[in-house]
């Protein structure tokens, strides 16, 4: 029996919008392998301690033997050394003698130290040594990886661009200054939720959670406002548009699991201005390294907020205008609606939000 009307029409929709999970499908393993699958060292800073020719030569051969993997410096003291780990500008520094010793920060990045621990292990073990690894800035007891605030920003991004899916399409017919107040007030639940997490339930950080909320609602708010002004232009395409700046790009380049030293250059590049990599670096940075340069990751997420407002008004001017056009259309003459055509409008809603739902 040969398929009806009705029939090839519901496939056709079925195979129009089987497209987005396809699309998702291909931009999650481009973004996921391409950032983690092979991670290696590009220009790793870090130090030699010593200020002699012993130093000077071990400096010298590890930056020729690495070729671009580490940028390799000396330091005269290992006073200069915990200073450059705790300001984040070094990732390792190796103090030669006859019981070895390497420095490391390990809540800037757990991956990096262990890169780092790696390398000067055979440094040590080609003198007969074993290594003593200190770390200086180790992280809390309730987070013994350091990646615990790369999960928290995963649970704050869900929550976020989830609900640009549910204000944007259920609410669709709200007007704009309702959605920006449901925005606002849903990113304020979500910064509170990810703070119950990060303090009293799971322990990831033992102080600073009033900064840690603040960065959190900068960057729930600012994913919420850039949602909901997108929706007002790709309708159904909003989920898929989100997931790509806010998971694809966004954890690949945070520098939560591997920092830009360890990622290829797109990712890497990246890590200096998205919202995620503001996120994780502002609260290691508030959290572990008493607050140096949380300037400039606070900075970042204020500027993605400041995005999302102004994306948000513009979306409110454009929906002001086009209902403007409307209304200077003349009104068809009355007639009966055609039940056929209310039930493909009637579709066509349903499939959008459906659409949305399955990238949440």
């Amino acid at each position: 029996m040969s398929a009806g009307p009705n029939t090839k029409g519901a496939l056709r929709h079925v195979l129009g919008h089987l497209l987005t999970p396809l699309l998702m499908c291909v931009g999650m393993g481009l973004a996921y392998l391409g950032a983690f699958h092979a991670p290696e060292p590009h220009h790793l800073r870090v130090d030699v301690v010593g200020s002699g020719p012993t130093a000077q030569v071990l400096a010298q051969t590890l930056q020729d033997e690495g070729a671009g993997a580490l940028d390799v410096r000396t330091v005269t003291d290992q006073d200069s050394a915990v200073t450059a780990l705790r300001e984040r500008t070094s990732f390792g520094a190796y103090v030669p003698g006859a019981r070895p010793e390497l420095l490391v920060a390990g809540a800037s990045s757990d991956t990096s130290a262990m890169a780092v621990e790696k390398v000067f292990t055979k440094v040590a073990a080609a003198q007969d040594a074993p290594l003593k690894v200190t770390d200086v800035a180790p992280v809390s007891d309730g987070d013994p990886t350091g990646q615990g605030v790369f999960f928290l920003l995963v649970a704050l991004s869900i929550g976020s661009y989830a609900s640009v899916a549910v204000i944007g399409g259920a609410g669709a017919a709200l007007p704009m200054r309702i959605r920006a107040l449901l925005a606002a007030g849903t990113s304020l639940a979500v910064s509170l939720v990810g703070v119950l997490f990060a303090g009293p339930v799971f322990h990831l950080v033992d102080h600073g959670l009033g900064g840690l909320w603040a960065m959190a609602w900068l960057y729930g708010a600012g994913i919420l406002f850039i949602g909901v002004g997108l929706h007002t232009f790709l309708k159904r395409w909003t989920t898929l548009g989100v997931m790509v700046l806010f998971v694809m790009l966004n954890f690949t380049s945070s520098g939560g699991i591997y920092r830009p030293e360890l990622q290829p250059g797109f990712f890497a590049s990246l890590h200096a201005f998205w919202n995620g990599a503001g996120f994780v670096e502002g609260v290691r940075a508030h959290v572990y390294f008493g607050g140096h340069a949380l300037g400039g990751h606070v900075l970042v997420l204020a500027l993605w907020l400041l995005a999302g407002l102004a994306l948000t008004a513009v979306a409110g001017v454009t929906e002001t205008r086009r209902r403007a056009r409307t209304a200077a259309v003349p009104a068809p003459e009355p007639a009966a609606a055609s039940p056929s055509a209310a039930d493909r409008t009637v579709t066509e809603e349903t499939e959008e939000e459906m659409e949305e739902a399955v990238g949440v």
